[in-house]
């Protein structure tokens, strides 16, 4: 089997699809509501939002955990792990994939996350605070780490090839299905679980943000997030878990699988220059699309889709915009660029996961998801971001890009599957 693998790279595909977003705790429900504009942003009710500058967020509906595990089970989890157990049992169910023992060895996990347990982290520190070291759970630190996402969907669907968890804030989702995707196309497993979880709705990550004038402070739930928009001002954090089941081209088609579509291209790279704000004009994202691109063997012009970063902040949004144009140059007029963030908030370590299905779905319909709240343009923001309403269109190869603090970039490209 090595010596095969050896030839050249094989193919990947992506076979299931799972998710619990704020707009829908199922992938046909999400993308349902992201077509027809619907916000998941609301009022936060995690927080005190008299406490907070920032007074709303992306929050999950009516997510009960014992729909995908054990009441016991789920007590020893922190909601993030929670969130990706649930996504990842919905997506291995969408592929079919029976994960027994002669398959187990070569099946992966590798899910990221931005920050991992932090309900669990305030929880115990204030049980340490105010009631002594013995109060704190035996579970504490296997519940707050973040790589225990995939750590406890291994353990849950018994996949025993490798396991991994990447941690690059809010390119979290983005490396993680990049990086599976390449020990796919490696020859080291023919499955792997991937994708991203996130559960930061907490005071200290409110605090946090709100005190880095990150947040969007717009109480207005209905427009708070509006990227790419003149009267953006910041972000508005979400929560959830996107989870992908990729494999090789040959095992989906001998399996007799659906193919949502195929990853052909994944690029990462960093700004090397501030802790928190890109590198100017989005130098190091145009380098992260350039490596993607040139790793799926195309030209800029097939390119027909980028589901962008699009955070909403005063920074990202035009320094994103210049990014594409570096790359695609006259092209990225042609291109259709939206924000899906406009609709679920910033799902951070989560964000890029969620908008990966998003861009599958978008090129299996033929429809390009909107930018919602796009009202006033901004002349540093000047392409077509699909104001406001989903437009039907046909295109083979759509782009995500995640951007994360600490300046890490990653970008992946999928490409239409015809059966």
């Amino acid at each position: 089997m090595k010596e095969e693998f050896q030839l050249g790279k094989r193919r990947v595909v992506i076979t299931g699809l799972g998710a619990v977003s704020p707009v829908g705790n199922d992938v046909e429900t999400m993308w349902n509501n992201i077509q027809s504009g619907t916000s998941g942003i609301d009022y936060v009710t995690r927080v005190n939002k008299d406490d907070f500058p920032a007074k709303v967020a992306g929050e999950l509906k009516d997510f009960d955990p014992t729909n995908y595990m054990e009441k016991k089970e789920a007590k020893r989890m922190d909601l993030f792990t929670q969130y990706a157990v649930a996504a990842a049992k919905m997506a291995v169910e969408d592929a079919k994939l029976d994960i027994n023992d002669d398959i187990a060895p070569r099946v992966g996990v590798w899910i990221g996350s931005g920050i991992g347990g932090m309900t669990t982290y305030e929880e115990q520190f204030n049980n340490f605070i105010s009631k002594g070291y013995r109060r704190v759970s035996p579970f504490f630190v296997p519940m707050l780490i973040p790589d225990m996402a995939a750590g406890q969907v291994s353990i849950q669907l018994g996949a025993k090839g490798i396991n991994s968890c990447t941690v690059t804030a809010c390119a979290s989702g983005t490396n993680s299905i990049g990086d599976a995707f390449k020990v796919i196309e490696r020859g080291d497993a023919d499955y792997m679980i991937t994708g991203g979880a996130e559960a930061p709705l907490t005071n200290m990550s409110f605090a946090g943000f709100s005190t880095a004038k990150a947040l969007s402070f717009n109480e207005d739930p209905n427009t708070a997030s509006r990227p790419f928009d003149k009267n953006r001002n910041g972000f508005v954090m979400g929560e959830g878990a996107g989870i992908l089941v990729l494999e090789s081209l040959e095992s989906a088609l001998e399996r007799g699988a659906t193919i949502y579509g195929e990853i052909v291209g994944y690029g990462s790279s960093g700004d090397a220059h501030h802790i928190t704000s890109p590198a100017p004009e989005g130098e190091g994202a145009s380098r992260a699309m350039k490596q993607a691109i040139e790793d799926a063997d195309i030209q800029v012009t097939d390119i027909g889709y980028i589901n962008a970063h699009g955070t909403s902040t005063e920074l990202n949004d035009p320094f994103e915009t210049n990014a594409i144009k570096t790359v695609f140059g006259e092209h990225a007029y042609k291109l259709a660029v939206s924000s899906t963030k406009s609709m679920t908030g910033h799902l951070l370590g989560a964000a890029g996961a969620i908008e990966a299905i998003i861009s599958l779905k978008a090129l299996q319909d033929s429809i390009l998801p909107p930018t919602i709240n796009y009202e006033t343009p901004d002349p540093d923001c000047d392409l077509d971001y699909v104001p406001n309403e989903a437009r039907k269109q046909e295109f083979d190869y759509a782009l995500s890009n995640s951007l994360g603090f600490g300046g890490h970039n990653a970008t992946i490209i999928f490409k239409k599957h015809v059966g």
